[in-house]
């Protein structure tokens, strides 16, 4: 935590060194200069204004700022482009504010609505995650995301369990055995495959797994977590391929070298001297990996079945129901009132689970770089 607590305030000090970089900046320079990069930056902040109210009136301080903008880029470019840079940095913070803002406030009403009383005290949404049924139609209707959390699960670990282990061997082959030419051609291939969009990997897995599986296992209609967790870890290996690819390169080379000095193998300095070094880096490539695969939705849409409800037994991957993303996205384009809202409590969870990947992943890389003596 005392590492993420130096980031968090070398970034601050960072953001504080740009500020002072612009106004040292607007001191020096000439007041012309000055009156228009303060006329360019409040058309903008009007324009979010205006944009926030839903005004028509939006598209004029917007069209005053891009004018500004082109002037102060013409007559007095390098201060007009710090100012940018810092306008653009702002707006990017504040539109993912605005968005998990957007996102919370949209799941109140069902969090509301399924409130249950627990020791006489009223907890808000817990029905949400104490009772299994989801029903949306019939009353008394109850919307619960248990079923879809289980489902989430299943298809996460399968597809960790794919990606991680086929991931860190492929990068360690690119990164320690492959020779350069093949390491040249193999390692754009494989980011390549991030590139492919999810609903081709969806209709792969729908016109060939889903019905080789019901032919094999006897199972009733198509759609299993097996499958689905399979198709999802081939999507999220580029992921983990490239990251840890990666942490393995940023071992020094003295570590390797000192290694075979010592007379190991190959072998033994990758398992004992370049994975242990990369470790934190490896990890990191699987989080992210993992966080890939929480929030796929096209490729589990098109195999699942779309019953919001738990299988059984809860550990049988043999049959597939529903995840969070595919429940919002087969019913965004009908729900309204409760539905919706409960669609955005879907959305809350992936939301936070990813954040929490993330964030993880990022204090991760950061004790690598610490441990390897790298960048602070």
């Amino acid at each position: 935590m005392a590492q993420v607590t130096n980031r968090a305030e070398m970034g601050v000090e960072k953001a504080a060194r740009v500020l002072r970089g612009v106004r040292d900046s607007l001191e020096d320079e000439e007041p012309a200069a000055v009156a228009t990069v303060g006329v360019m930056a409040a058309a903008l902040l009007v324009s979010l204004v205006g944009f926030l109210l839903v005004s028509s009136l939006t598209i004029v301080p917007f069209g005053i700022f891009v004018l500004t903008a082109s002037y102060g880029w013409l007559r007095h470019q390098e201060l007009t482009a710090k100012v940018l840079a810092l306008a653009m940095t702002v707006s990017t913070i504040l539109i993912l504010l605005l968005i998990t803002a957007f996102i919370f406030r949209e799941a109140i009403p069902v969090i509301e609505y399924e409130t249950a009383t627990v020791f006489g005290v009223a907890v808000p949404g817990l029905r949400l995650f104490i009772q299994p049924e989801w029903e949306a139609v019939t009353p008394p209707v109850r919307y619960s995301m248990v079923p879809m959390i289980h489902g989430t699960v299943l298809v996460t670990l399968i597809a960790t369990a794919v990606a991680a282990p086929l991931g860190i061997a492929a990068a360690l082959f690119i990164s320690e055995i492959a020779p350069a030419p093949v390491r040249e051609a193999v390692k754009p291939g494989v980011e390549i495959l991030a590139g492919i969009p999810s609903i081709v990997y969806g209709f792969i897995g729908f016109t060939i797994l889903s019905p080789w599986a019901s032919d094999q296992f006897q199972i009733l209609g198509q759609g299993t977590y097996l499958f689905v967790g399979i198709v999802v870890g081939l999507m999220a290996l580029p992921t983990v391929v490239s990251v840890a690819e990666d942490a393995l390169a940023s071992v020094p080379e003295s570590m390797k070298s000192g290694s075979l000095a010592m007379g190991t193998t190959d072998w033994q300095t990758m398992t004992s001297i370049t994975l242990p070094a990369a470790f934190s880096g490896v990890s990191a490539a699987v989080l992210l990996g993992v966080g890939r695969a929480i929030g796929e939705t096209m490729a589990a849409t098109v195999m699942l079945r779309g019953v919001p409800r738990l299988t059984e037994p809860l550990y049988n991957a043999f049959y597939g129901q529903e995840t969070l993303t595919s429940l919002i996205a087969r019913n965004y384009g009908e729900a309204e009132g409760l539905q919706m809202s409960a669609l955005f409590v879907a959305g809350v969870i992936l939301f936070v689970t990813v954040l929490f990947l993330s964030i993880g992943s990022q204090y991760i890389e950061a004790r690598m770089r610490s441990k390897l003596g790298g960048e602070q």
